[in-house]
């Protein structure tokens, strides 16, 4: 699961239901336009389905996050081809999640589309190294 990709559909869903989600949804048209231009037109239309869907997900009675978790989960598919390897668009998603997707968002959102989740297993003979930035090792572990 790629973090960036994993962090601008969680923040995308998350916007669609704020009253910026007409900007949202020109900033991913945009970005689209310039990775897949061909592609762009219909993506605009799916954001807007995609609004109704967090809005039903949203107003119903008793919170459904497994329903939320599946729209992320659909959008971060799309991200991933949209990216396929491609340094720059990778770099423009990044510049969208930080400028068009998480300031919209209320607090406890922006804190949970931000936060990275680390885990790792190792027997006595593995050895284990997890960092948030670079990490230089000199000698053995």
């Amino acid at each position: 699961m790629d973090p960036i990709t994993m962090a601008v559909a969680t923040a995308l869903v998350g916007a669609m239901a704020t009253d910026a989600w007409r900007r949202v949804t020109d900033a991913v048209v945009a970005l689209w336009r310039r990775a897949r231009p061909e592609r762009a037109d219909g993506v605009g239309a799916e954001l807007a389905g995609l609004r109704d869907d967090v809005l039903a997900v949203r107003a119903q009675p008793m919170p459904d996050p497994e329903a939320e978790q599946a729209l992320i989960t659909v959008w971060q598919g799309r991200l991933a081809r949209l990216v396929d390897g491609n340094a720059d668009v990778r770099a423009e998603l990044q510049r969208l999640l930080a400028e068009d997707l998480t300031p919209p968002l209320p607090r406890a959102e922006q804190e949970h589309v931000t936060s990275i989740r680390q885990t790792a297993q190792a027997d006595r003979r593995s050895k284990v190294v997890q960092a948030g930035d670079s990490v230089i090792i000199h000698g053995d572990l």
